[in-house]
């Protein structure tokens, strides 16, 4: 897939929103170009019928000539056929537009959301995200899907306009004028519609990022109690965005009536005048036949013009949304030019004065834990604040971010297990270190009472588990990596004393010959350490063995014994 060009500074703007539904066309230009000749052949034949049905009315019941009824029903038949066979290719070519318009879309979201990594959260709501892959991709999809048959029902109408001022100016000059009066009234809908719909698709991702947030947080809202609060919160923003979609559907109600009373209003019209026109002898019966089927014709074409409107706005603000978020720019940018990642080398963080050494197992001990993540996030480069961290003393912000993220993991007790197979979660690049992973993180239980074992499914955000066994099961996938540097944040924190004993035991075998970071409080963590760091007010105050701190400093005793 071709790149997209970066987007403007600023905030999304129509031009920008257009140029983008401008680049999926180009993506699939063969296809689109394909699906607009389709749907011109399709519906000029739809237009031409008429005439042709008219034609054979005077030629051959008219003058009772067999063979001219026979040629111009034969050439009914052939532009049947035409019709018929133009109108499954322009669909099948719609489909493939709308697919390939749609899940580019999702390609360019993904995308961006892989290049902002851990600033994603920061910088955008879950809700947008969501609201992005569900409804906006739809609505781009229709936008392009409909690109054809607006090109197919404008020739239609400018073939049967043409036609009808030939054999009758005063009919010709009906649909002349009376497709502008059709496009002012939807052009008076257009402006109100785009606004609320707008309005709507804000409110829409605001919502689902409530939902989201009160689906990742059940737990904890159980626990406190909250919630009666959150329900009554996404209560009022659902009524909130309830109104909004009523709004919407009102200018979309009078969009639709339009779509039906316009078109009939034709109808009616040229019906009377062509019966008029055919009792004063100016036109032939046949052509009364001709002007009728034009008149229900032009219904299809005029009605889908403006649903291309009503979709290509839908389109439109939707796009705006994606444009936006490819406009979002990570506060943890990559140097213009790279410095050589060092062979080996000391990780330090001089924000708290923390340094991992090469090969070894460090335990962070901090007496307030949230410190203790903040280095892990410095150490990992994860903030902004961690721009002064560096490895083999060079800067982390100045090595290549992709570099960076290979050689130093940090896992996490927010990481997620995903839908499908376990093997495929716990093991994506089938690296063949499952066995030893599962052993080490004590987790060879979890599988043994799956089923299938590592060919079980794992349910949505791996619910199916306990909150202990999915702490397993994240270890063995970060062991599963073998970064050159692991660091871990509270490994331990959901199992009983038995498992974190075993983990604890078997984490430095894992990890031998490799640098190992553990941010933990728990006393059978840290005796397997060979150096623990002790962190008060974000800065180390003590280090050394777990013994020799348990001697020397009575503020890590207190935290570590809980005292």
């Amino acid at each position: 897939m071709r790149e997209l060009p970066p987007p403007d500074p600023g905030s999304p703007d129509d031009r920008s929103a257009t140029r983008y539904l401008g680049w999926l066309v180009r993506q699939a230009w063969v296809s689109v170009s394909a699906a607009v000749f389709f749907a011109v052949v399709w519906m000029v034949c739809q237009a031409f019928t008429p005439a042709v049905i008219g034609k054979a009315i005077d030629a051959g019941l008219a003058h009772h000539d067999g063979g001219q009824l026979l040629i111009w029903s034969m050439v009914l038949f052939v532009v049947g056929l035409v019709q018929a066979g133009a109108g499954l290719l322009r669909h099948r070519r719609a489909v493939y537009n709308w697919l390939a318009s749609a899940y580019r879309t999702v390609q360019v979201a993904v995308r961006q959301a892989g290049w902002l990594g851990v600033a994603l959260p920061r910088r955008l709501d879950a809700g947008e995200v969501v609201a992005i892959g569900t409804a906006d991709i739809t609505h781009i999809g229709n936008a392009v899907d409909i690109t054809a048959r607006g090109v197919g029902s404008v020739v239609a109408v400018v073939t049967v306009t043409t036609i009808l001022l030939v054999t009758s100016v005063p009919l010709g000059l009906v649909v002349v004028l009376g497709i502008p009066l059709l496009m002012a009234v939807v052009s008076v809908l257009i402006r109100p519609l785009h606004h609320r719909q707008q309005a709507y698709r804000e409110q829409q991702g605001r919502l689902t990022g409530r939902a989201t947030d009160m689906v990742g947080g059940l737990r904890v809202l159980r626990g406190v109690g909250g919630e009666p609060v959150m329900s009554q919160r996404y209560r009022a923003e659902s009524q909130t965005l309830r109104a909004a979609g009523v709004r919407v559907a009102r200018v979309e109600a009078l969009l639709h009536a339009a779509q039906v009373l316009l078109p009939g209003t034709f109808l009616v019209l040229v019906t009377w005048l062509g019966a008029r026109f055919a009792i004063s002898g100016k036109i032939t019966v046949g052509q009364l036949v001709s002007f009728y089927g034009y008149a229900a014709f032009l219904v299809s074409p005029l009605r889908q013009l403006t649903e291309t409107i009503d979709k290509l706005i839908r389109g439109h603000v939707s796009s705006r949304r994606v444009v936006s978020m490819l406009r979002v720019r990570t506060d943890l940018p990559g140097p213009a030019r790279p410095l050589p990642m060092p062979e080996r080398g000391e990780l330090v963080d001089p924000v708290s004065g923390v340094v991992v050494r090469p090969g070894l197992v460090t335990a962070i001990a901090a007496a307030v834990p949230a410190d203790a993540v903040a280095v892990a996030d410095r150490l990992g480069r994860y903030t902004a604040s961690g721009a002064g961290t560096t490895l083999g003393g060079v800067p982390l912000k100045d090595l290549d971010p992709a570099a960076v993220r290979a050689r130093i993991v940090v896992a996490d007790n927010d990481a997620r297990l995903f839908s499908g197979s376990l093997r495929d979660d716990l093991d994506p690049e089938a690296t063949g270190r499952v066995a030893v992973a599962l052993e080490a993180a004590s987790a060879t239980d979890v599988v043994a009472a799956l089923p299938d074992g590592l060919d079980s499914e794992v349910a949505e955000r791996g619910r199916s588990f306990s909150g202990g066994q999915q702490q397993r099961l994240r270890l063995v996938r970060a062991l599963v990596a073998d970064p050159e540097i692991l660091v871990l944040v509270e490994p331990t924190s959901a199992v009983d004393a038995h498992t974190e004993a075993r983990i604890a035991d078997r984490l430095a075998t894992a990890r031998a010959g490799r640098t190992t970071v553990v941010c933990s409080t728990s006393p059978l963590v840290l005796d397997r350490a060979d150096h623990v760091v002790y962190v008060e007010d974000g800065t180390v105050v003590a280090e050394g063995t777990h013994r020799e701190l348990l001697d020397s400093s009575f503020a890590y005793a207190r935290t570590v014994l809980r005292e």
